[in-house]
C-alpha cells in the first residue's frame, strides 16, 4: 500500500498523466514568456511556485527526464544558459493541475 494516499483513493491515471502534459507546457510557456499561458495551468491554491514564476531573461528549461505517479510529478533537467541543473518536484490537484512546486538545485562538484 502506498502510504503517500493513505486513506484516500489515489489519483486516476488520466489525471497523473494530464499532469504530466502540464508540467511539459509549464515550462514551453515560462521559456516563450506567455505567463497567462503558464497561469492557465496553476490551481487557485498554488504554494511555492516563485522561481517559477519570474524566469531569468533568455532563460531556458532543458528537461532531461520526467517521472510522475500519482498526485506527483518530479521534472529534471538543466537551465540554460547557466547550465545550472535543478530538479522540480510538482504536487497536482484533484483536476491535474500544478497545485504546488518544489525545486532543488545540483550542489556545486568540489
Amino acid at each position: 500500500m502506498n502510504s503517500r494516499h493513505a486513506g484516500r483513493v489515489p489519483p486516476s491515471p488520466v489525471v497523473t498523466d494530464s499532469g504530466v502534459d502540464h508540467v511539459r507546457l509549464a515550462y514551453h510557456y515560462l521559456d516563450s514568456g506567455d505567463l497567462d499561458g503558464y497561469g492557465s495551468l496553476l490551481h487557485a491554491g498554488l504554494l511555492g511556485v516563485a522561481e517559477l514564476e519570474r524566469p531569468a531573461i533568455g532563460a531556458r528549461h532543458h528537461i532531461t527526464r520526467i517521472v510522475a505517479e500519482g498526485d506527483c510529478v518530479v521534472a529534471m533537467g538543466r537551465v540554460a544558459p547557466q547550465q545550472r541543473e535543478f530538479v522540480d518536484v510538482f504536487t497536482l490537484s484533484a483536476e491535474g493541475m500544478l497545485r504546488a512546486c518544489r525545486r532543488y538545485y545540483a550542489g556545486a562538484v568540489r
